[in-house]
């Protein structure tokens, strides 16, 4: 009985084989098994043109000749206002890469990095309402240096263990955004947002995996430590590993260091000034104290770090955010000064989006200042005037596409007196562009005679009629003749046949009712063409024998 199951199980080589298509139907090719190897030769040490390839991508990756005046200018052009954070950040940046550069080239010289070379890794923290422009500081940055970037909300992870994200997986993204170059990957940029979130409750008795033990798990990453380059709960991903492994195929490196990512958080900190007030008027206490209220947008520049722990922050965790970054509130001026200058402006997307529609759209001052005023008491910083926006054009943009209307002033009263405005280009895109109209018209027949060899034309009276049907559905003159004329090329080649003609005039008549004129038109036709035969005949000495008409 032993013999028999042994003989029903397939052996080692064929259960690879069965693994290996299971795994290659799931996308991941084929995939090797621990136990089922094979012989193979493999060095530790690539080919001299390997290796020259890996230093060549080293040396691209510290070409960093910025200073900090190049990287605020570049956000500048992106970002309004914020003149300290920038100035923070620029610092920070090239602090901190000029600092990789310089360990690498002692790496190349030495072979390893030389004891004694001691530095605080300028992760940073920005402070700051929504909407004032922290992601854009950060994204751009690392788009002008050319490093890997990826962001991630601190809300979705958990500590290492429970349901939930794992903090490793942000420096596996930066190889993913590296496209598997984990040697570039390990200079990236990882941005969380909402990290005021981790925040943990001072009363808090039973551990909390989403606050403060995501905290804990991130110090690791934050300082220097690996990261295996492969998920060790991803099944998939071990497993091609592991096929390369045996194939004899160079995985590329197995972890990727943090040493030298940045790491840089942000969050509104909501309460954060609560906490500040607090500490302030407590050492105002006292007879002849002077008593000074600073106000809260103000408050988050006076933050110290006991703060940020009162808040609810590890000591540990705080302590590895050296560099402090606060954000100011936006207000009126700035969400002009944004609109205006801004390459990013809000108003650019709008005009595109109405120029798909062949309508010019042009935003005057008075309607800037109107729209930014209105973003002002949204207190969702830039983020405002998309919603200001969007209320504010949705009806024009709804109804104004497809009529007559090729231009739109959006100024003051298109924003305080909406209905009355909008009922004035209503009644405009009602109205007939006659020159459009013919445009399309002319159009319509130049294709009809590329495709049929049949000249037409239309008349001023039937090009007027097509203009209002158009502006009266919503459509071009060319849509409405297309369907109208659909069945034209049938009849006319019938009596082109018949008489000969090749040129044809289209007028109110053939727009009205197209079926009963090119009707009328081809019975005609045979008449005419029944009559000149008749008279032929006639003319030369013969009795004509009537013909009926063709079917």
């Amino acid at each position: 009985m032993s013999d028999k199951k042994d003989k029903d199980l397939p052996d080692p080589d064929e259960l690879q084989k069965m693994l290996q298509d299971m795994f290659g139907k799931l996308g991941g090719g084929a995939v090797p098994f621990p136990g089922f190897t094979q012989e193979q030769e493999s060095t530790d040490e690539g080919t001299p043109d390997e290796m020259s390839a890996d230093i060549d991508t080293a040396d691209a990756i510290f070409d960093f000749n910025y200073k900090p005046r190049d990287i605020k200018a570049h956000l500048d052009r992106f970002v309004i206002r914020q003149d300290e954070a920038k100035k923070a950040l620029s610092i920070a940046v090239c602090d901190h890469y000029n600092h990789a550069k310089f360990m690498r080239g002692l790496e190349q010289e030495h072979g390893k990095i030389p004891d004694g070379i001691e530095y605080q890794k300028q992760n940073v923290i920005v402070v700051g309402p929504t909407g004032v422009g922290k992601t854009y500081l950060v994204k751009h940055i690392a788009e002008l240096i050319g490093v890997p970037f990826v962001k991630a909300d601190a809300t979705k992870f958990s500590e290492t263990g429970y349901v939930g994200g794992d903090v490793d997986d942000l420096v596996r993204e930066l190889v993913q955004k590296a496209d598997g170059d984990v040697e570039l990957a390990e200079y990236g940029i990882v941005y969380i947002d909402e990290i005021d979130k981790l925040a943990g409750s001072n009363g808090n008795m039973g551990r909390d995996v989403s606050g403060r033990g995501v905290q804990t798990t991130l110090l690791k990453l934050m300082e220097e430590t690996e990261v295996a380059a492969k998920n060790p709960n991803d099944m998939k991903g071990q497993m091609m590993a592991m096929m390369d492994f045996q194939n004899g195929k160079d995985g590329g490196k197995d972890t990727i260091n943090t040493r030298h990512i940045l790491f840089i958080v942000s969050g509104a900190f909501s309460g954060l000034e609560k906490v500040i007030k607090r500490r302030l008027r407590s050492g105002q206490i006292g007879f002849g104290a002077e008593v000074v209220d600073p106000k809260d947008s103000e408050l988050f520049s006076e933050a110290s770090t006991q703060d940020y722990i009162d808040f609810g922050f590890e000591a540990e965790f705080i302590g590895r955010l050296p560099v402090r970054v606060v954000c100011d509130k936006l207000e009126a001026k700035d969400f002009v000064n944004i609109m205006k200058n801004s390459e990013g402006s809000l108003l650019r997307q709008y005009e595109r989006e109405f120029a798909a529609y062949g309508i010019q759209a042009k935003f005057e001052d008075s309607a800037i200042e109107k729209i930014a005023e209105r973003a002002e008491t949204e207190n969702t910083g830039a983020r405002a005037l998309m919603t200001v926006c969007e209320s504010m054009l949705r009806d024009f943009k709804f109804e104004l596409p497809g009529t007559a209307v090729s231009e739109l002033s959006i100024d003051a009263d298109l924003i305080e007196k909406s209905s009355e405005v909008l009922a004035k280009y209503r009644e405009l895109g009602q109205r007939v562009d006659v020159a459009k109209a013919r445009e399309e018209a002319d159009l319509y027949c130049r294709e009809f005679q590329e495709k049929q060899s049949i000249t037409i034309s239309l008349t001023d009276e039937a090009v007027s009629l097509l203009g209002k049907e158009a502006a009266a559905q919503g459509r071009s003159v060319l849509q409405i003749c297309q369907q109208r004329f659909k069945d034209l090329q049938f009849g006319l080649k019938l009596i082109q046949k018949n008489t000969g003609q090749g040129e044809f005039e289209l007028g109110e008549e053939a727009v009205e009712d197209a079926d009963k004129f090119l009707s009328d038109r081809v019975v005609q036709s045979y008449t005419d063409a029944a009559e000149a035969k008749q008279a032929a005949q006639a003319g030369a000495g013969t009795n004509p024998t009537p013909e009926t008409p063709e079917e």
